[in-house]
């Protein structure tokens, strides 16, 4: 019975928890996704996605150390605009993707789906809100 009931409760716990997927983009690579009652961007596997306030529309200004903690959400090489995302040419010839003109980074302390511990760092990162 006590195992039941604690069973119960952490089910109950993971569905409050757990992120929960509400749009896929970019044939599912990128989801609208419930996290805290905000509409946030995330790759296929939950993870968060961010956008820097250094940035200029369709630029990237995120390389070396800051590209290590902050890595681009890349494109292919064949990959083409569709609807509100596009592509950004990086200085190193590769491309990644923008919502928005926004270029799109994840944070390498975010550890699991629905982690946004990168919102707010240094006051100019800020979590892809849909």
């Amino acid at each position: 019975m006590i195992l039941r009931s604690l069973l119960a409760g952490a089910a109950a716990l993971a569905l409050i928890v757990a992120p929960t997927f509400a749009a896929d983009y970019l044939g599912g690579a990128v989801k609208s996704t419930d996290i805290s009652g905000k509409m946030v961007l995330t790759d296929a596997n939950g993870m968060t996605l961010y956008i820097f306030d250094k940035d200029a529309a369709g630029v990237s200004n995120c390389y070396g150390d800051c590209a290590v903690k902050w890595p681009p959400l890349m494109a292919d090489a064949a990959a083409k605009a569709d609807g509100d995302f596009t592509i950004v040419d990086r200085t190193d010839g590769t491309k990644m993707w923008a919502y928005k003109t926004k270029p799109l980074y994840y944070w390498y302390e975010d550890t699991a789906a629905g982690d946004v511990k990168g919102d707010g760092v240094g006051g100019v990162w800020h979590l892809a809100i849909e």
